[in-house]
């Protein structure tokens, strides 16, 4: 009899998830263990534990996903360390620039990534919870019962239904960059029969950071007109759909073309950013940023080139120049914004304020970007964008802060 041999073979993708449910199994079994060793101690000792205090509770909770968050975070960990009011402060990444403040007050634990992280944030006791991470209650992370408030923030100053389905829906608040935002997170609320929640404006803390810091940013000497490639990353990022078509001519020009990639993207586009950079490698007009601020990149830029990404209000916004969009036709379905069958604030705005530049223009793109001069009408349309979507100015950290403190102490003056 002829003997077969049976090889199970798992795929990659199938592997990494598998891997990825086991380690979060794993902690979410650590954590829970934790628990019930607590309580056991508890009931042991004799004593009720509704009359102890959870040495585990804090009133003041932030959780940072990445760096990239940093300059969002850091106004709001200055105030409450300011004020000398304790608040733990969690984060995935190991290399955060929380660790090199020596603050007193604001103390910083790594907690891992991914299902390491949800597993020990599912499990918290806090008064209040702030985060940009979306997707509470729909993905892994999950409200813990024993957290009275959980709240967003946007980290961006664009629209707030640009989140995956249902990104925001079990929030208690989501605090805004500006007011214009709050329409279409109440719309959404009614069409899916979801409690209101509690919608703060408090401006944009990481636009204040770069606002502060960009002043200090000396002028370029012997400045060679520049262009900013600045976009977002998937099938509908500019770099991803255009490539070569669109820096080909760029360099062509002579200017300084500096491209900067979505930090999504040397997670997820790795081998294409490998291949334009390998193109690219002996021509010395092209420069890559993959610095963790932007501002170097957009004090040297005339001009900014880029998709829906919002990076293009921080440039409007922060240096008041010109802006070119390449229409990627962005497919909303997975998007909350989907659901409210209208054109985004952002896209309206854009095309009042921008400059289209189509596929069709790429091959006399120098001829197109000198005709792009700047105007009055667009001058306008910037400062009315600026003032709509960047609300509260300078004071994003002040007021998060506020609000934080103001709803803790609330919740401890009505048990």
């Amino acid at each position: 009899m002829q003997a077969f041999d049976v090889t199970l073979y798992i795929d990659p993708g199938t592997g990494s998830m598998l891997f990825s449910i086991l380690i979060g199994a794993a902690a979410t079994l650590f954590f829970l263990a934790k628990a019930a060793l607590i309580k056991l101690k508890v009931f042991f000792s004799g004593k009720k534990s509704g009359n102890q205090i959870d040495s585990s509770h804090k009133d003041y909770v932030i959780y940072n996903e990445g760096n990239q968050y940093w300059n969002l975070f850091k106004p709001v960990l200055e105030e409450f360390e300011n004020r000398k009011i304790p608040l733990s402060y969690l984060t995935s990444s190991k290399t955060d620039p929380v660790f090199e403040q020596n603050y007193q007050f604001v103390k910083p634990e790594f907690i891992g990534e991914g299902n390491v992280a949800f597993a020990k944030l599912n499990m918290l006791s806090a008064g209040f919870v702030l985060m940009t991470t979306p997707g509470l209650q729909v993905y892994q992370l999950k409200r813990s019962k024993n957290v009275f408030h959980y709240s967003h923030v946007l980290h961006m100053p664009n629209d707030a239904t640009t989140y995956r389905l249902f990104g925001l829906d079990y929030f208690d608040s989501v605090l805004l960059s500006g007011d214009y935002q709050k329409e279409d997170i109440r719309t959404l609320e009614k069409m899916r029969g979801i409690k209101e929640k509690q919608l703060v404006t408090v401006g944009c803390s990481y636009l204040d950071v770069l606002s502060d810091k960009m002043s200090l940013v000396p002028a370029e000497e012997n400045h060679n007109f520049t262009v900013l490639v600045s976009p977002s990353w998937g099938n509908v990022g500019v770099l991803k759909r255009y490539g070569s078509k669109l820096l080909d001519p760029l360099v062509k020009t002579g200017w300084t073309i500096i491209v900067r990639p979505h930090p999504q993207s040397k997670k997820s586009e790795a081998d294409m950013l490998a291949a334009l950079e390998e193109r690219y490698k002996n021509d010395k007009n092209l420069e890559w940023d993959y610095n963790r601020d932007n501002i170097f990149s957009m004090k040297r830029a005339d001009i900014m080139i880029s998709d829906f990404s919002g990076i293009i209000f921080d440039y409007t916004f922060l240096c008041n120049k010109p802006v070119m969009y390449v229409n990627t036709d962005m497919d909303l379905r997975p998007y909350d914004a989907y659901d409210l069958n209208k054109q985004l604030w952002q896209f309206k705005v854009l095309e009042k304020m921008g400059i289209k530049l189509d596929e069709k223009d790429f091959d006399n793109i120098k001829e197109v970007i000198q005709n792009a001069s700047d105007s009055p009408e667009l001058a306008k349309e910037r400062k009315i964008a600026k003032e709509t979507a960047w609300m509260h100015e300078g004071k994003a950290g002040k007021n998060i802060a506020d609000f934080m403190i103001n709803t803790v102490t609330a919740q401890k003056a009505n048990k």
